[in-house]
């Protein structure tokens, strides 16, 4: 099974979305910064989940996104199926014809894993995940280092408007 990038960056944004919205609309600009996923693709991204109802796009100054709906109640396979990502373990698509046109010895297998995996996902929440202790560190990293990298660029306007001419 192979979960591509397209899933695994929806979710990453999502989550990241989740993490600061308490901070009000969230800019793709800086889901792009903290998470280092071009801003191009996070549009792409983001078209299909406020279509799936899953985000809501603020327009003007201060503009951004939010959640629809509580973290606690937006579930990892909805942001995965909302992207069209496929979990699918099976060789054919889950279509049946994996063998010359037909199931092969161990399709029922992969079927199942595919339907377990979407099942396990459909159980874990955006919010499940902002309470993992883990979750928090690697947020709280990201959110010092996208400082410290603003703080720079700050002093060094700073330093520009005060050099002399």
């Amino acid at each position: 099974m192979k979960l591509t990038t397209k899933g695994r960056y929806a979710v990453t944004a999502m989550l990241d979305l989740a993490l600061h919205g308490d901070q009000g609309p969230v800019s793709l600009a800086d889901i792009s910064a903290r998470q280092e996923i071009s801003l191009a693709y996070l549009e792409q991204l983001f078209s299909r989940l406020r279509r799936q109802k899953l985000v809501v796009s603020i327009r003007g100054p201060g503009g951004g996104y939010r959640l629809s709906r509580p973290a606690a109640d937006l579930y990892i396979a909805e942001v995965v199926d909302a992207v069209s990502e496929s979990l699918d373990t099976t060789r054919c698509g889950n279509k049946g014809d994996c063998q010359n046109g037909e199931k092969c010895l161990t399709h029922h297998l992969w079927s199942d894993l595919s339907d377990q995996i979407h099942q396990f996902l459909s159980e874990i929440s955006l919010g499940d995940l902002m309470r993992k202790h883990e979750i928090r560190q690697v947020a709280d990293r990201q959110n010092r280092r996208q400082s410290d990298s603003g703080s720079e660029t700050i002093n060094t306007e700073r330093l520009s408007d005060q050099a002399p001419a």
